[in-house]
């Protein structure tokens, strides 16, 4: 068992916002989850910031961009992290390593992106720094293409999904109504998702519009500490399992219908947690494209290998099945700001383990995993959250 624990968090809506950059963003959280957690600047004793490569803005190296809004933690060690759509899971799992290390009692995650500002033709160029450029840089539609390859794989192999990819789209875009942080707050239907439109064109056939999640910017933070100390704070959060695999860059090496380094990285959390799938109340996980969400299904052990539909087509994944999946939205309709998503999750994870998180609160909300991903399911990150008890 990790010996650290979320207690205090903020959240940005998510969407094409007017904050003009990376450091606008992180001001509108920092402080405010420090005061969450109930304690001052002074008190951070290491930063950790979640940040995709760059390509974005011109102002790189944004490990410091903190101190600006909060002057109070000049002098405190910052380190960004960059492991693609995982950077935030990177920086939250490096700063439980410095903390169940025992280098200090409160840490402070950041995760970030400002995705907007720069033109649709040179972001889907930026997101293929995420691929294996060598083989995969040419590939019509950016990283959307690279998705659009898997689902045509996969539909060759295991017949036509597009009933259940509809059927994910629908439910996200359902359960982002319910999301006060969402960029999507819309019910597009099943008919609309199924659909091809004027308004839901192929991206990257067989993928639409509504399989596909945005451009977003958005910000989120979290503070980190030790068992002991988290104890007697008000809203603690068990990190009890966290797991990363990575796996080969090219999609070439690798069965692309299959997770394979998602799913050793599920097998290996929940055996460190002690638990079994079953035991979890619920998933937030990486569905940067509803054909990512479906082979999820699989790589977490739901169903077996080319059954991801039934999980989606029975409701199991309903917010009132038996294990709820992205009751946030996901990516879907949450949005996906890169650097920002992982911390995000782990948010969104705390808000439903502590009873806090409004609309989206699922009756039974006693342990939960997240799972966030880093190119084509290269980087995997697997966290098992729960309360703390006193």
């Amino acid at each position: 068992m990790t010996e650290a624990a979320i207690v205090g968090w903020a959240h940005t809506n998510f969407g094409k916002l007017d904050d003009p950059d990376a450091e606008s963003l992180i001001a509108r959280v920092a402080g405010e989850a420090i005061a969450h957690a109930g304690i001052a600047p002074a008190d951070i004793g290491a930063i950790f910031v979640g940040h995709f490569n760059n390509g974005f803005q011109k102002q790189d190296f944004p490990s410091s961009l903190v101190f600006n809004s909060v002057p109070g933690l000049r002098f405190t060690p910052s380190t960004r992290y960059e492991n693609a759509c995982a950077s935030g899971s990177a920086a939250v799992h490096g700063a439980r390593d410095w903390i169940a290390a025992g280098r200090g009692r409160f840490a402070l995650v950041l995760g970030v992106e400002k995705m907007t500002a720069t033109p649709g033709p040179q972001i889907g160029d930026i997101l293929l720094n995420a691929s294996y450029r060598r083989e995969e840089g040419d590939i019509p539609a950016g990283f959307a293409g690279v998705f659009g390859r898997i689902a045509e794989s996969y539909f060759q192999r295991y017949g036509d999904q597009s009933d259940a990819l509809a059927a994910i789209a629908a439910k996200n875009h359902r359960n982002g109504c319910d999301n006060p942080y969402a960029q999507m707050r819309k019910d597009l239907g099943f008919a609309f998702c199924r659909a091809e439109s004027d308004k839901n064109p192929f991206v990257a056939p067989p993928l639409k519009r509504t399989d596909c999640s945005p451009v977003s910017d958005g910000a989120a933070a979290l503070v980190l500490a030790d068992h002991d100390t988290a104890r007697t704070m008000p809203n603690a959060v068990n990190l009890r399992a966290a797991v990363q695999i990575n796996d080969f860059l090219p999609l070439s090496r690798r069965d692309s219908t299959a997770l394979e380094g998602a799913a050793l990285a599920w097998r290996r959390a929940l055996e460190h947690a002690g638990i079994a799938l079953s035991d979890l109340s619920f998933v937030e996980t990486h569905d940067c494209f509803t054909i990512a969400e479906l082979i999820e299904y699989e790589a977490m052990g739901l169903v077996p290998p080319g059954q991801g539909a039934r999980a989606m087509l029975e409701g199991w994944t309903e917010k009132d099945g038996k294990l709820p999946v992205n009751r946030s939205g996901g990516l879907k309709a949450k949005g996906h700001p890169i650097g920002a998503t992982g911390v995000s999750m782990h948010v969104i994870a705390a808000m439903q383990l502590t009873g806090h998180a409004g609309a989206m609160q699922l009756p039974r909300a006693d342990r939960g995993g997240v799972f966030n991903m880093g190119g084509a399911g290269v980087a995997n990150y697997v966290s098992i959250l729960e309360p703390l008890r006193p």
